[in-house]
């Protein structure tokens, strides 16, 4: 592992002894800057669902397939909250690849993405990114701090991937999307990709569980309950899809075995 607790750099306060998602999802996608409490835990979920790490894969896909659309289609600004750790090529440099002009600001609440910032960082000379350290339920500090390097008179895409299923229902995860959006220009979008309990309604409940033994918080959301978030705003085609077949033209297939569909919804859309 790459992250020395007994570091200067751990004076950030990097907590190992709880799993962390952001970590959890690190090991998942072959990473190193994860701790045996992530590794433990990741290893428990894939006896719920043996393809987590195909759930990461498509996820992270997805990300690259839907900045390609976006950049495509003249976004140059985005806002990713719940980033984790950097894994290559990351937002930034999809975008920036295609548009070296790109701003995009980084944020994420686990300190070890703060200890990995600097991979954040790397920006062409045109554009621009930046990290803040800030939890996705104080969307305040989030647009304060973000509008240090973002206009938001102009269009952002907003990019919460694999990170709304850790917002429980008394934290009120759609007013917290909902104040988000509310301060995006009109062309801006909201891209979102959320775990599903609706192909496997017992093992989702069997992964609430094991989250909840460990103190922490996952909430699966049906195909309706994702759309909810997206209320007053015009879908991209497809629409609400399976987090695998948004836009496979785009690039990245991941191959999953099985027939069985990946257990995640994603979408894009637009304010008009």
């Amino acid at each position: 592992m790459t992250q020395d607790p007994a570091s200067p750099r751990s004076e950030i306060r990097i907590d190992t002894s709880t799993p962390h998602p952001a970590r959890m999802y690190d090991w998942f996608l072959g990473g190193k800057d994860n701790y045996p409490v992530d590794e433990a835990m990741a290893r428990q979920l894939l006896t719920v669902d043996a393809r987590g790490r195909d759930m990461a894969r498509v996820n992270r896909a997805f990300m690259h397939r839907a900045i390609r659309w976006l950049s495509a289609h003249g976004v140059r600004q985005y806002l990713d909250i719940g980033t984790g750790i950097p894994t290559e090529p990351n937002l930034h440099q999809i975008a920036q690849e295609a548009a070296p002009e790109s701003r995009i600001v980084y944020c994420d609440n686990d300190p070890i993405v703060l200890a990995h910032a600097a991979a954040l960082l790397r920006s062409t000379p045109e554009g621009a990114t930046e990290y803040i350290q800030a939890d996705a339920r104080e969307p305040e500090v989030i647009l304060e701090r973000a509008g240090k390097v973002l206009d938001f008179d102009q269009p952002i895409a907003l990019s919460m991937l694999a990170l709304l299923h850790f917002v429980g229902d008394e934290d009120n995860a759609y007013d917290l999307v909902r104040k988000l959006v509310d301060q995006l220009a009109p062309g801006s979008y909201l891209v979102l990709s959320h775990v599903t309990g609706d192909f496997n309604p017992e093992g989702a409940a069997e992964a609430v569980a094991m989250y909840k033994a460990r103190g922490l918080t996952l909430r699966p959301r049906s195909r309706d309950e994702l759309a909810a978030f997206f209320d007053g705003l015009e879908f991209v085609e497809p629409g609400v899809s399976l987090t695998a077949e948004w836009h496979p033209e785009l690039g990245e297939p991941v191959p999953v075995p099985g027939d069985e569909p990946i257990p995640g919804w994603a979408a894009v859309a637009r304010k008009p």
